[in-house]
């Protein structure tokens, strides 16, 4: 009796264990992952997708991923890549595991259904930050997987001077960061399979940079087949901050600041780079500039006979319409301008004082004299003959909301459909809960940079992250939460945001004219045109005085070393 109670503890025991791992074979090795534990999914932590180079090398492309003969145990680490000390970090606390900053960061995590169903659809969310911070795991997607269909991958990516120094030299091609990307989205359509995914129905998802990011992906030569639908939210690969205009010329700005003075010397230059510690590369988070920029971020490579990853600008390769086109899901909140609220106290009278410095990087200016006339038209449009003050503050939302997100992806819907692309489905998220509080003097609520991303995403808002228990958020926000699920769950089954037989409005694809769009509020309506008056009044601007962003030029040939 005694040895068959033995044999059946140990069969329990295995039981136990084979519903608490899961292995998968990848190209690399085995993977283990493990049961989530709240959700009915296997989660597969920190899986290196490719190799970060280090050292002198690492502004280069990304090296292959490495291989394992031993089962990895694929447990959250908390990798995340070398980038400046913000607020962001403070979720750390709500981790078991403190972040662990490297150089060698690229890694995937793999969130899979508890399902035995193959060719799952899989989505790919790239993270935000500006280019300059964040991590794969900054919010998480779970509540994606309710209907055990989907396959969510997040990653980390080279971020900053890491990432993205473009010199157009061998040492630093440019773009290291959004190759990083192709790296990943390679990696899925070689592994994804293994994990019960479909590596022919892959959407990729991104908000804030991330969405710049999958914006910019489409556009790309290098990604062709490796994705079938685009979301992104809240940013768009015509923004200020999406595209460096100068990137030679930002690398010696950025030196200058470190106190490096021989930057006329590219190779003296990119020695510099090559051999400052990461520590001091990541020292400024170049949060507070008025330019709509944040330094540094993709860039229109030089071609020195590598694979690249943008050798035009953007806004070439939308008017040539030469790039795939797809399904995509467009938008952003309807106060994106909030992202700078925090600055309104310190830039109220800056503004007042030369409002030209405020002027987004992609515009450019025959003289001082034509600048100072387009800021103060500009001025004129937002805030009238008053000076920039707290009786105003919603202009100073509705300003930074059209220079750094609403104008770029409006302008860009116009493109997308003049070159052929009859599938973009336009949006704006209006809706706020009762306990966001209100723009200071104001009695007005409006929806936050990413206020679209919070309600598809875990939790309910930054300070939640880690938490999939959603029972603390309001009835109202609940509502919304699994409306916009619905949509985007939709939309990444089907391509359209509202299929035939949905209760949901019908939802046509958007014109040139930016019409129609999906209001998303709690009532949702299909309405006219999008900023209608905001955006004519932009397009007038950029069509005189946009700034084309411009590759490095060729290096000097390098000196000989001498003997």
């Amino acid at each position: 009796m005694q040895w068959q109670t033995c044999v059946l503890l140990l069969c329990v025991t295995a039981i136990l264990a084979d519903d608490e791992w899961r292995e998968v074979k990848t190209s690399q090795g085995v993977v283990r992952g493990r049961k989530h534990p709240t959700e009915d999914i296997y989660t597969f932590y920190n899986i290196p997708y490719a190799t970060a180079p280090v050292g002198v090398d690492k502004f280069k492309a990304p090296l292959p991923p490495p291989v394992w003969l031993e089962a990895y145990e694929a447990v959250d680490k908390q990798v995340i890549c070398p980038q400046p000390a913000l607020p962001f970090e403070d979720l750390e606390i709500k981790n078991e595991l403190p972040l662990v900053k490297q150089e060698n960061c690229l890694i995937a995590n793999v969130y899979v259904p508890n399902t035995n169903k193959k060719n799952l659809s899989v989505v790919v969310y790239v993270h935000g930050g500006g280019f300059i911070t964040g991590w794969g795991e900054l919010f998480k997607a779970t509540q994606l997987l309710k209907k055990k269909d989907i396959i969510v991958v997040t990653f980390n990516y080279r971020l900053g001077v890491h990432g993205f120094l473009c010199l157009g030299t061998e040492d630093a091609p440019g773009n290291a960061g959004m190759k990083d990307q192709v790296a990943l989205l390679r990696w899925v359509q070689k592994n994804i399979a293994s994990f019960g995914g479909n590596a022919d129905d892959v959407t990729i998802i991104g908000y804030s940079a991330g969405s710049a990011s999958v914006d910019l992906l489409m556009l790309s030569k290098s990604t062709e087949g490796l994705f079938h639908r685009v979301v992104p939210e809240s940013g768009g690969n015509l923004a200020a901050f999406a595209i460096q205009r100068d990137p030679v010329e930002i690398a010696k700005t950025f030196a200058r600041q470190l106190n490096f003075t021989n930057v006329d010397d590219i190779y003296a230059l990119g020695e510099f780079y090559k051999t400052a510690p990461l520590e001091l590369l990541t020292s400024d988070p170049f949060i507070d500039r008025t330019d709509s920029t944040l330094m540094f971020s993709p860039c229109v490579e030089r071609n020195i006979g590598e694979e690249t990853f943008l050798t035009e600008s953007p806004l070439t390769i939308l008017k040539n319409g030469k790039y795939k086109k797809l399904p995509m899901l467009y938008g952003f909140a309807n106060m994106e301008g909030l992202f700078r609220i925090n600055f309104f106290p310190s830039w109220k009278q800056k503004m007042n004082d030369k409002f030209s410095d405020f002027l987004p990087a992609d515009l450019r200016f025959e003289s001082e004299e034509e600048r100072e006339e387009v800021a103060n038209k500009v001025k004129r449009f937002y805030f009238g003959d008053e000076p920039v003050s707290e009786d105003n503050i919603v202009e100073y939302v509705n300003f930074f909301t059209d220079v750094m997100f609403a104008h770029s992806m409006l302008w860009a819907t116009k493109l997308h459909v003049e070159a052929g692309n009859n599938q973009i489905y336009l949006y704006e998220y209006s809706f706020v809960d009762e306990d966001v509080p209100e723009v200071s003097h104001t009695n007005i609520r409006g929806a936050n940079h990413c206020a679209q991303s919070m309600a598809i995403l875990d939790g309910k808002n930054l300070t939640h992250t880690s938490h999939t228990d959603e029972s603390f958020a309001t009835p109202e926000f609940q509502k919304m939460k699994k409306t916009m699920r619905e949509i985007w769950y939709n939309f990444i089954k089907t391509g359209k945001p509202v299929p035939e037989g949905s209760s949901l409005p019908a939802w046509p694809a958007a014109g040139a004219n930016r019409s129609p769009y999906m209001s998303l509020d709690q009532k949702i309506e299909l309405r006219g045109v999008l900023l209608e008056e905001r955006s004519h009044f932009w397009e007038d601007i950029y069509q005189k005085y946009y700034r084309e962003p411009v590759p490095p030029p060729t290096p000097p040939s390098k000196p000989r070393t001498e003997l």
